[in-house]
């Protein structure tokens, strides 16, 4: 995956301005903050903490993992709150996904179809072509 940054722009924090990259595709459908038995913890951070923990357990059925994703949407239920809590998610982003920081886009939205979901994400990952697959035929 190449970064792409245009001279002269600052650098921005926690995401980047565009990718290049070439494989495999895989997408993810939103996921929401719920854990295996659809409960969901109290805050936006710790939800955005299940929620990317999601996602990887999902990249992993494809033999991907979080330093493929070249893509995320965030769908917030309030932008107040993910302000408010922007050390704890930063924490959880950085606990699940490293200083990994593909393109993304945050949007806040009215409302998200399981009414405890604070925040949903969507991902796309690219796999490059000549990787080996981390397990054995399923």
């Amino acid at each position: 995956m190449q970064v792409l940054q245009p001279a002269g722009w600052p650098r921005p924090k926690g995401y980047s301005n565009g990718v290049v990259a070439e494989g495999r595709q895989v997408f993810v459908a939103g996921q929401v903050g719920w854990d295996e038995r659809q409960q969901f913890p109290a805050t936006l951070g710790e939800q955005v903490r299940q929620t990317l923990t999601n996602i990887v357990a999902v990249l992993k059925e494809a033999d991907a993992g979080p330093e493929h994703i070249v893509r995320f949407t965030w769908y917030v239920t309030s932008r107040d709150e993910y302000y408010a809590e922007l050390p704890q998610i930063g924490a959880a982003y950085r606990e699940v996904m490293g200083r990994h920081f593909p393109v993304m886009a945050v949007v806040q939205v009215v409302a998200l179809m399981e009414t405890k979901a604070k925040v949903e994400i969507e991902a796309t990952a690219v796999v490059p072509a000549n990787r080996q697959p981390l397990t054995a035929n399923r």
